[in-house]
């Protein structure tokens, strides 16, 4: 895991050395390890290492005999299947990014195809002339890109190419009412007009400082869901569960678990301690004053039951108040889930525990069919339900018009074939909500104290399976997950399986609720507020926060967000600071 960014002139005259300064000091969070740099025809490659496999010899850039150059961000699973199908290739390292730069060499720009992981590459081909990026299909690992007049640039962030200097940190309206509307924004632009997003599978190539070719890999298998009986579907879970657990544990450095006391995290507990065969280091987090929706007690529990190690920490409303906005700072591709906070404080934990890496269950809900949206475009409730995001979180604002036109893209994308209603919205959601607000999330909550966030669940050989089950395997009319649920119960019966969806929600309402009235003020008077929202709704939705959190904290997060990533606002005072410095 690492932090990537490089650029190609236009006309091949070296890159600006102060440019690639101030890209390589705006990823230096993303790898504390050590720096790579390589500059030649017009092209800089720069890499800043987070170092997890092969500690000696694994730094970048990395070459193949024919010129090729690679840096990468991520991890590549299969590594050693893939060394074993190279025999004879001449290897310099045991890194595992290194025989992507070789399949490169042999396949060109379908290299990508072989690999299983996450990640975010750059390659550079001297005898083509050309720079390759590519993504991993879920969207994991973040890449963004942008060309002007006299070059093309690309990095791990967004908020390097604007320390950079090579776009002005503006917002563009459209993503600002999606941001809003729907906690995240959709598509290939970013809320930072002229910075783009690699797609999530796609592979650009690059000549002249222009894109020439793309190329996308999916995500998902086509087709309608396939009959198979309940044994056999148990047996399979299990088999392919297993095996991307088994290969998401390679490290050469301590990893551990974030345990929230649900089903997909004990899932991941019971899996992790078949596969390693050893003692499970767990980290969860829990809430000062407890409340219906604290589960840290209950992962405590569970991890004793498991005789994994476990470390608890607790969020307090004065942790919620010193630190929101360095965490809004950290989303720098902002996404107004409260999950955020939690998510924030565990990378802070593990990193000071000592861990390199973590495993989460990012992508379970969206695979299995965990959502209650899901179920409900099962026949009879499609009939009689409206579908998901046809409303927005402030309803029909003017200020906030077309925030819809980026998923009724996403809808029409996701409906081609003979998918069945609750395949489509799967997949609207693998699109779109995974990697634009779930696994932005965890990248950069992580990413920012150096720690490594691991998803076993979004494996293609999972994604395989899981994605082709047949609907009733998935929702039912009481649960959603249903056969990952039959799993647990008989693997881990301690965890409770049929309980109940909590979620990981922290209680943000009671804590803004504290301090309504001062928030409503300072947040209604910050400039990037005030200009999209009339202020009595600010103080309205403020004064109601404590029932209904989500509005108000997307106002909190957009305007804590705003004052870092365009106002410039250093971001280590407390919210009530930071909002008035942006006054």
């Amino acid at each position: 895991m690492c932090g990537i960014a490089g650029v190609m002139t236009r006309d091949g005259a070296g890159p600006d050395s102060v440019l690639l300064d101030r890209l390589e000091q705006a990823l230096a969070h993303r790898g504390p390890d050590g720096r790579g740099r390589l500059l030649r025809d017009g092209v800089a490659l720069l890499h800043n290492r987070l170092a997890i496999i092969d500690l000696q010899t694994g730094d970048q850039p990395l070459f193949a005999p024919g010129g090729a150059a690679l840096v990468a961000n991520g991890e590549i699973y299969n590594n050693i299947e893939l060394r074993a199908a190279m025999a004879g290739t001449p290897f310099r390292t045991r890194s595992d990014c290194e025989p992507a730069v070789f399949l490169y060499e042999r396949d060109g720009i379908g290299f990508a195809e072989a690999l299983r992981g996450m990640y975010a590459i750059a390659i550079h081909d001297p005898r083509r002339r050309r720079l390759v990026l590519a993504r991993d299909p879920f969207g994991i690992k973040p890449l963004y890109y942008l060309q002007t007049s006299l070059l093309f640039a690309f990095a791990s962030e967004p908020q390097a190419l604007c320390a950079a200097g090579l776009v002005p940190a503006t917002v563009d309206p459209l993503r600002r009412a999606e941001l809003l509307q729907l906690k995240f924004t959709t598509g290939a632009d970013t809320i930072f007009p002229g910075v783009r997003r690699v797609l999530p599978g796609e592979t650009l190539v690059i000549e002249g400082g222009e894109v020439v070719e793309r190329r996308r890999r999916a995500a998902l298998p086509d087709g309608p869901p396939v009959a198979i009986g309940r044994g056999a579907a148990l047996a399979e879970l299990e088999r392919v569960l297993l095996d991307s657990t088994a290969v998401h544990l390679r490290s050469d450095v301590p990893y551990g678990l974030f345990l929230s006391g649900g089903i997909d995290s004990s899932a991941l507990l019971a899996l992790m301690t078949r596969a390693a065969g050893t003692r499970i280091r767990v980290l969860t987090c829990g809430w000062e004053g407890g409340g219906a929706v604290d589960e840290s007690r209950e992962a405590e529990r569970l991890a004793t039951a498991m005789g994994a190690e476990c470390h608890r920490l607790e969020m307090s409303r004065r942790d919620f108040t010193a630190f929101a906005p360095r965490i809004a700072a950290a989303i720098d591709d902002p996404t107004a889930d409260a999950a955020v906070l939690p998510t924030w404080m565990l990378g802070r934990a593990a990193r000071a525990d000592g861990l390199k890496v973590t495993l989460c269950g990012e992508g379970a809900d969206e695979l299995f069919g965990g959502y209650s949206r899901y179920r409900k475009r099962r026949a009879p409730l499609r009939w009689l339900t409206r579908p998901p995001r046809t409303k927005g979180l402030f309803g029909e604002a003017r200020e906030l018009a077309g925030w819809r036109e980026g998923l009724v893209e996403a809808e029409a994308a996701a409906g081609t074939g003979d998918r069945s209603p609750l395949q489509v919205t799967q997949a609207i959601d693998i699109a779109e909500w995974l990697p634009n607000d779930l696994l932005g999330k965890l990248d950069r909550c992580l990413m920012v104290h150096g720690v490594e966030g691991r998803t076993p669940f979004l494996d293609p050989v999972v994604a395989g399976f899981a994605f082709r089950l047949p609907d009733s395997r998935k929702g039912g009319l009481r649960f959603g997950k249903v056969l990952l649920r039959a799993w647990l119960a008989r693997a881990f019966p301690e965890a409770g399986a049929w309980a109940r969806k909590k979620g990981f929600k922290p209680p943000v309402g009671a804590w803004m609720a504290a301090d309504a009235a001062m928030l409503g003020e300072l947040v209604a008077a910050q400039p990037g507020i005030a200009e999209v929202v009339p202020a009595e709704r600010v103080r309205a939705a403020f004064a109601s926060a404590e029932a209904a959190p989500q509005p108000a904290w997307s106002l909190l997060f957009y305007a804590l967000w705003h004052s870092r990533h365009v106002l410039g606002i250093d971001p280590g005072g407390d919210i009530g600071e930071v909002l008035s410095a942006a006054r």
